[in-house]
């Protein structure tokens, strides 16, 4: 799992925002859950409300200007130029769903669909250059697709974002891959994100997905003030080679999830105190 900031890099996620019937609410659970504090960009941007961590910005709730669209988390990919990635999108079989689109001196974004139907952002970045702060706790950690077709999705991004596919599905016990930048080896640690295949354990009618990751200092602390926050626990806590994590529901509904990355690092650094 890459914990790098260098975030304006190809392909690299950048940011995350939340679609929210009630900001308000989404204020008060994300606040309390991750220690966040939030500032509203006003009216003209249709009040877009910057998260931060510590001063950081790092991930924004929107309110949902339809009630017929998504309470969901969105990922956002780095890109140079968001035309010429909406270009790669259209030729590689994926759909674009909104843009690409000036947003003030922000930046430029764009909505986008995979070829198996999971919606995923891009963002051209001006003065907003994304997150402030990442791998740490109260902050964006790791995303990963959901998808039924593997066969379109992995080349789709090789393409569109230049990744490198890595199968480390005997390590992590489930089809899974993982996708490298281009320019840096292809290893777990310079991941950006990853694909899961979705399978009889899933039903039928759910779509392909992005997941998003925040970094909690206590993975089972923070489940407990979810539910507390009259949120759901969608996957109960538990371990894996990269930490220790749950997947949530808001209390509107958007899906998350929360990952410890202490166990992982404490390994690590065992590790190296023993090879020294």
């Amino acid at each position: 799992m890459s914990t790098a900031t260098d975030g304006i890099q190809e392909g690299v996620p950048c940011w995350a925002d939340v679609m929210l019937p009630d900001v308000e609410a989404g204020k008060r659970f994300y606040g309390e859950l991750l220690d966040w504090t939030f500032q509203d960009s006003g009216g003209e941007y249709g009040h877009y409300t910057q998260a931060f961590h510590g001063g950081k910005n790092v991930a924004a709730l929107a309110p949902k200007p339809d009630g017929r669209m998504p309470t969901a988390w969105s990922v956002y990919f780095a890109s140079a130029d968001a035309a010429a990635t909406a270009d790669r999108i259209r030729a590689a079989g994926g759909q674009i769903v909104m843009g690409p689109m000036a947003i003030g001196p922000f930046g430029t974004m764009l909505m986008a669909a995979d070829p198996g139907g999971a919606v995923f952002g891009v963002w051209e970045a001006g003065s907003h250059k994304g997150f402030e702060k990442r791998g740490e706790p109260g902050s964006f950690g790791w995303t990963e697709v959901f998808t039924w077709d593997v066969k379109a999705v992995d080349p789709f991004y090789e393409a569109v974002f230049g990744f490198r596919t890595q199968d480390v599905s005997e390590e992590a016990g489930i089809e899974f891959a993982v996708w490298t930048p281009e320019g840096k080896p292809a290893t777990p640690e310079n991941a950006v994100a990853g694909r899961a295949v979705m399978d009889g354990r899933f039903p039928q009618e759910m779509p392909a997905h992005y997941l998003v990751y925040f970094v909690v200092s206590d993975c089972d602390a923070t489940v407990g003030t979810a539910l507390r926050l009259r949120g759901r626990i969608r996957r109960e806590p538990q371990d894996t080679p990269y930490g220790r994590f749950a997947v949530l529901a808001d209390d509107q509904g958007a899906d998350f999830a929360v990952i410890d990355l202490s166990d992982v690092t404490e390994a690590s650094a065992q590790t190296a105190s023993e090879a020294s």
